[in-house]
């Protein structure tokens, strides 16, 4: 059915459930060859069918495990849901679910991510063209939403894995209006742990969790609700010691329709999240230490359709933002640690945007617009540091609640398309993004233990301008995509630590920081067939990320710890057969850069180690095959629908030896 927009037009279209065997029939909102038309690049787009068939580790799909196998995106650590896009820090990746923050997108230190396959509708990954309504981050969006809850008639949806069970019910509230979904996962390896003999693991508790849920109400045609909630969680207890952290988000928002032309979100937001340790080995050496982080947020945005030929965006944002670093002292009354707190803050960043997608022919299409940010640090009452050289320089005191430092960027945003023809096109970008906050981290992969920090009088906010060109073309009636992608980052005022920094409770965390310039350049080629018995895609990427900070390496240029020049992703499924479906992706990556000790010396019995540059050696290269099959157990045509998937990760287990090569290149 094609739709000519000469006027205003609605449409319902509402497919009903028919139990007649058919071929298959594929319904899309987007035209076959949209990703040759549309304005976008950099975007990858991951349907949950094609992330639920990729190879799962120990039974549990992950949404962030497959979108480390796009092109541009490097897994920071194997095995590890943080991930680098073109050659960023993982904390310059901002992650979205349904439009809150979500700060750590990890379980078991990083093996799962947060994220419930089952409850979630659409994965949108922007790599360098991020639309002018989000901005937070140098690197990357991702932003996934989570499905409605069907309006028609009940269903669920379930599996068991080796590490944790799942459940999903969806279903009416009240028919064509209302809606509602419900969807959790527990691991249950701690339901084993009193079977075993050491007395030790009997006592020590060791889960995660994840709830979703979302209600949406449909009050007419020209408005509707929604709510979504997230909450998870990570504990592990023992006799000695204990851990726990996790997240919670929540959703509310009005989508509005003022008139056929203009319509409008309008949305509140909170975001939240914590951690704590203690360990308790006797009396007198008992600590706890605990770190929260909250975000309250409103957004408002617009889409305006003033003609066919143009589509404009507008909007205001703002987040309130509360960094609470951590507190902590002896557990007992008797332990001989005394009691710490660090500095609250306080911060508020606002956004104003307004962009346009025209249509300036049928060949040419041109995207504009701007995004003007501003952060304003909040007093707490306490004395603020002003540093020269990294060190103290004088302290002032601001009444609680008084806008100490303001800090605003202007962020263009403009692309530009050119359709060849139906088949092929040409495109090319550039965008400027701020970053206000911060994640001090020892580890390139990032932990749950991490701290993030906003920028201020000694701080200055991250920036990076981001150009891309690229060529896209389809081939066999849509059937394969193929693109290439050429890119050049530009950062200034890049956060490092210096050798040896304390990052984990320092109340004077700003002296151990040193900022300075980066640049990242890469290659991204990619060819994929969507459909048909047979489908997947097959990618590779040559990228290069370095930094120069004076006070780290001499001053000279080193390797970021994202400087992995080689990247190879094959993804294959095949449908054997009506009941068989079988699965396979083989990884290649560079090793990533390391800092090791070439030498020592001795002064008075004591051995001092000597070290290389900044990342001047490498670890050697990584690859490995992941396996997979399903098998249908269910008749075509049921209403109960049931599988059985088999998954072998690392099929032939390669190691990772310890043997480093330098490459100084």
């Amino acid at each position: 059915m094609r739709i000519a927009l000469k006027e205003d037009i609605r449409l319902n279209v509402s497919p009903e459930l028919n139990t007649s065997l058919l071929d298959e029939v594929i319904i899309t909102a987007e035209a076959r060859n949209s990703n040759i038309t549309k304005m976008e690049m950099g975007t990858e787009r991951l349907s949950m069918k094609e992330i639920k068939t990729i190879p799962a580790l120990m039974g549990e799909v992950d949404v962030i495990k497959a979108v480390q196998l796009l092109p541009g995106v490097q897994s920071t650590s194997e095995g590890l849901s943080g991930f680098s896009v073109r050659g960023g820090s993982h904390d310059q990746n901002l992650i979205l679910l349904d439009e809150a923050t979500v700060y750590s997108a990890s379980h078991l230190m990083g093996f799962f991510s947060v994220f419930n396959n089952d409850a979630i509708k659409d994965v949108v990954l922007y790599k360098g063209d991020v639309p002018a309504t989000f901005g937070g981050r140098l690197s990357s969006l991702m932003d996934i939403r989570s499905k409605d809850g069907n309006n028609q008639y009940f269903t669920g949806t379930g599996g068991i894995g080796l590490i944790a069970s799942r459940m999903t019910l969806e279903g009416p509230i009240a028919k064509d209006k209302a809606s509602f979904i419900v969807s959790g996962r527990r691991t249950y390896a701690d339901l084993f742990l009193p079977l075993a003999n050491d007395k030790n693991v009997k006592e020590s508790t060791m889960y995660f969790y994840d709830t979703n849920m979302k209600v949406n109400y449909k009050i007419n045609d020209n408005n509707r609700i929604f709510i979504a909630g997230y909450l998870g969680r990570d504990k592990f207890e023992t006799q000695f010691a204990g851990m726990n952290f996790g997240n919670k988000t929540i959703t509310a928002r009005w989508n509005h329709i003022f008139s056929p032309r203009l319509f409008s979100n309008f949305t509140l937001l909170g975001s939240f999240y914590d951690y704590y340790l203690s360990y308790d080995v006797t009396q007198q050496l008992s600590q706890e230490w605990k770190s929260e982080m909250y975000d309250y947020g409103l957004k408002a945005d617009f889409s305006w359709h003033p003609n066919p030929a143009n589509h404009i965006k507008f909007g205001y944002n703002a987040i309130y933002h509360t960094f609470k670093p951590g507190k902590g002292g002896g557990i007992d009354e008797e332990s001989i640690i005394g009691t710490i707190k660090l500095p609250e803050e306080y911060a508020l960043e606002h956004a104003l945007y307004i962009s346009n997608d025209m249509s300036i022919t049928d060949k040419l299409k041109v995207k504009y617009g701007v995004r003007f940010s501003l952060f304003q640090n909040i007093a707490n009452g306490q004395e603020i540091d002003y540093l020269h050289e990294y060190k103290v320089d004088y302290s002032k005191n601001y009444d609680k609640g008084t806008f100490y430092h303001n800090q605003h960027q202007f962020e263009p945003r403009l692309g530009v398309a050119y359709l060849l023809d139906e088949k092929q096109s040409i495109k090319a970008s550039y965008s400027r993004t701020a970053q206000y906050i911060q994640l001090a981290s020892n580890s390139a992969a990032g932990s749950p233990l991490d701290v993030w920090f906003q920028s201020s009088q000694n701080v200055k906010p991250q920036l990076c301008d981001q150009f891309s060109v690229g060529y896209f073309r389809n081939f066999e009636d849509n059937t394969y995509e193929a693109s290439a992608e050429i890119y050049y980052k530009d950062m200034k005022n890049v956060v490092d630590f210096k050798d040896h920094a304390q990052l984990i409770v320092n109340e004077h965390l700003e002296q151990e920081l040193r900022f300075g310039k980066g640049y990242a350049y890469g290659l991204e080629l990619m060819v994929r067939k969507n459909t048909g018995r047979i489908n997947g895609w097959v990618s590779y990427t040559y990228s290069r990320s370095k930094r120069r900070v004076d006070e780290i390496n001499d001053g000279n240029w080193f390797r970021s710890s994202y400087d992995k020049p080689h990247n190879i992703s094959i993804v294959g499924n095949y449908e054997l057969s009506k009941k068989w479906t079988i699965s396979a992706n083989w990884v290649y990556a560079s090793g990533t850069p390391v800092t090791y000790p070439t030498g020592r010396y001795q002064i008075e019995n004591n051995y001092i180690p000597i070290y290389s540059g900044r990342n001047e050696f490498r670890f050697p290269a990584y690859h490995r095959l992941d396996l997979s099959a399903t098998l249908q157990l269910s008749k075509p045509g049921k209403r109960l629908k049931h599988d059985l998937n088999f998954s072998l990760y690392n099929a032939y287990g390669r190691k990772i030896h310890g043997l480093l090569y330098s490459d100084r290149k």
